[in-house]
């Protein structure tokens, strides 16, 4: 086995997830995904955890969505158990086929997303982490080759978290004293409210309400949108191609949209709930070592120089004890380019322009 699957494996389970003896873990394994599987539950099995598998395949989902009647039944008891029985849940990533889910109908996702929304819930009260095995069919998305994409992979995943995250504070503390924040570019002028509202600093680990390895940005909830923004960063989204998106909000809301791909998928996505037009996540990547689209959110949306917002459900690190933010069934990151002509501004103030921020070597000052 290669090395770096033991470190992959150790950094998620030590560092990322914080796991200890006695503590009960569901370990979803995607297609792909076997040998950092294996080392996980090495690396668990060394720490005296109790641990439940789990197959994750996007070509058994599709068969099984597309057989069903579109009648679920709400949160299914056996399933909802085992993550409310559940100390932390890993996700590893892998697949065979990234388009695999590309042909259910946007009706059918829908619904099964609203019946499955109290396990989604359970699942993340757990101290959840999700995470990718390289794959073939991942170099595949991201135009690379295996070996490319392999080195790729374990440069953005095995990074020195401790002081990307002495880094990443900065910008958390901007964030949380700030109380509106202007995503400003050649086709974007967006507002957004953030009074009350705390940043993560998504250092890759559950320490710091962190739960994805990689990670590399620092996020908050926004609310009260008003403008428009456009994503030029190509995605694959339920497995259908994404590309150009543009939303115009008013009074917090998405009132209009386009799309020069992937229309209808994001028509659908919007559809599912009234939280579904409103923001759940402001984004900022921080993470150099991603330096490429590669068309996985799991790195994308980290990368530096770039800004990523989500409509749908908002995390609730990010509320004040006893607010409920925006609410859905969905969390659908799109991502922008700001490396060049572009500026965010917290409270007036630039902080970022063209993709560097004011503590960095760099960064204009003014126009």
């Amino acid at each position: 086995m290669d090395q770096r699957i033991r470190e992959h494996a150790e950094t998620l389970v030590d560092w990322s997830a914080r796991i200890e003896s006695g503590d009960d873990v569901v370990v979803s394994v995607a297609e792909g995904a076997h040998d950092l599987a294996v080392a996980v539950a090495e690396a668990l099995g060394e720490r005296g955890a109790n641990v439940v598998t789990t197959y994750a395949s996007d070509e058994v989902s599709r068969a099984y969505l597309r057989a069903h009647a579109g009648e679920f039944d709400e949160a299914p008891g056996h399933e909802l158990a085992l993550y409310e029985n559940a100390d932390a849940v890993l996700f590893l990533g892998g697949g065979r086929n990234t388009f695999a889910t590309a042909d259910v109908d946007g009706e059918t996702r829908q619904a099964a997303a609203r019946a499955r929304q109290p396990i989604k819930e359970a699942r993340m009260e757990t101290d959840w982490v999700s995470t990718v095995h390289p794959t073939r069919s991942l170099a595949q998305q991201a135009g690379m080759s295996y070996e490319a994409y392999r080195e790729f992979a374990y440069g953005a995943i095995l990074r020195d978290w401790e002081s990307l995250a002495e880094e990443m504070a900065q910008l958390k503390s901007v964030l949380d004293d700030g109380s509106e924040v202007r995503l400003v570019s050649a086709d974007t002028d967006l507002t957004m409210s953030i009074e009350g509202r705390t940043a993560v600093n998504s250092a890759a680990s559950v320490a710091y309400d962190s739960h994805n390895l990689p990670s590399g940005e620092v996020f908050t909830a926004p609310y009260d949108t008003e403008g428009e923004v456009v994503f030029d960063v190509p995605m694959t989204i339920s497995g259908a191609r994404v590309r150009d998106v543009w939303l115009r909000f008013e009074a917090g809301r998405v009132v209009d949209f386009s799309a020069a791909a992937g229309e209808d998928t994001l028509s659908d996505l919007l559809d599912t709930d009234e939280g579904a037009r409103r923001l759940g996540e402001l984004g900022i990547g921080m993470n150099r070592g991603i330096d490429r689209i590669t068309d996985n959110i799991l790195f994308d949306e980290k990368m530096g120089d770039t800004v990523h917002l989500a409509f749908g459900r908002a995390y609730d690190a990010c509320l004040p004890d006893g607010e409920s933010g925006n609410d859905s069934a969905v969390h659908v990151d799109l991502i922008t380019d700001v490396s060049e002509d572009s500026r965010l501004e917290i409270d007036g103030e630039v902080v970022q322009r063209n993709g560097r921020f004011r503590w960095e070597d760099g960064f204009e000052s003014a126009d």
